[in-house]
Formats: structure tokens, sequence, C-alpha cells
């Protein structure tokens, strides 16, 4: 495990959100690269190596994706479901993020596939502490296949 590149795809357009996470990720050095795509349509171009993500290579897909839901042009539950539906993606574990308490968010987003979904806490130190949290087990605790 040690000898992979640690690699997260956090999908998130709020950039007080993207940085808090990015501190909180690189504060407890959970990965020795972060990615960002701020819309749903750069998401699925950095995953499937399309548009401006082209030289990417699709044997070398994140470890981890953190997920928001509510995203310019697709939403996240829109990438949720092509990641899953696509065998080449759908083994990456995707954790969703996001500030929606909505019932049938969560229910769909499980019915997708999704392999947790947490509510953003408003507070920046919870906010810390669960990224923390996700940054631990995503990262160091959680096998996953190799691509």
């Amino acid at each position: 495990m040690l000898d992979q590149v640690v690699e997260i795809l956090l999908v998130e357009d709020n950039q007080d959100d993207e940085e808090m996470t990015l501190l909180a990720l690189g504060e407890n050095w959970f990965a020795s690269r972060i990615d960002v795509a701020r819309d749903g349509e750069e998401a699925l171009e950095y995953l499937f190596c399309a548009g401006r993500y082209a030289h990417r290579r699709l044997r070398q897909p994140p470890r981890l994706i953190l997920l928001d839901i509510k995203l310019p042009r697709l939403d996240g539950l829109q990438v949720l479901e092509r990641i899953k539906a696509d065998p080449r993606t759908c083994a990456i574990p995707v954790v969703i993020l996001t500030s929606s308490r909505e019932e049938a968010d969560v229910a769909r987003g499980y019915e997708l596939g999704v392999n947790s979904y947490i509510v953003k806490p408003v507070d920046f130190e919870q906010f810390t502490e669960s990224i923390r949290h996700i940054g631990y087990y995503w990262m160091l605790l959680n096998e996953t296949p190799e691509p």
C-alpha cells in the first residue's frame, strides 16, 4: 500500500469548501496528490481521460473521489451514476460530501452505489475533523483492488 501513488479527486464548486478540504487533507498527510474538478463535466473528463484530461491514463484512477451533489453542468448524482455504471471506474470509492440533508438525495446516492454519504458540517473545526476521519478511513484503512 505504501508504494502506491495516493490520489484523491475532489469534485467541488465552492471555493471555500475546496480550500478547507485541501487544508484538512494536507494537514494530515493523507494524499500526496489531490486533483480538483469544479463541475460535473470536468469530473467525468478527468475520470475518463477526455477533453482537457486526454493526457491522463485510465490505468491510474484516483483512490478516492470526494463528490459534492450541487454542481454546475452535471450534478453530483449524475456523475456518480456514470462512475458506477462503467466497469473501468465502478470500484473507485466515492464519498458524497455535501450540504444536502434531503432524504431523497441520500436515498438516490445509495441507489446509485455511493460508498458513503456525509453532510458537511458548517463549523470549520467540525468540518476539518470530518475530513480527517474520511481521509484516515478511506486512504489508510480501506483496501482497494489494483487497477
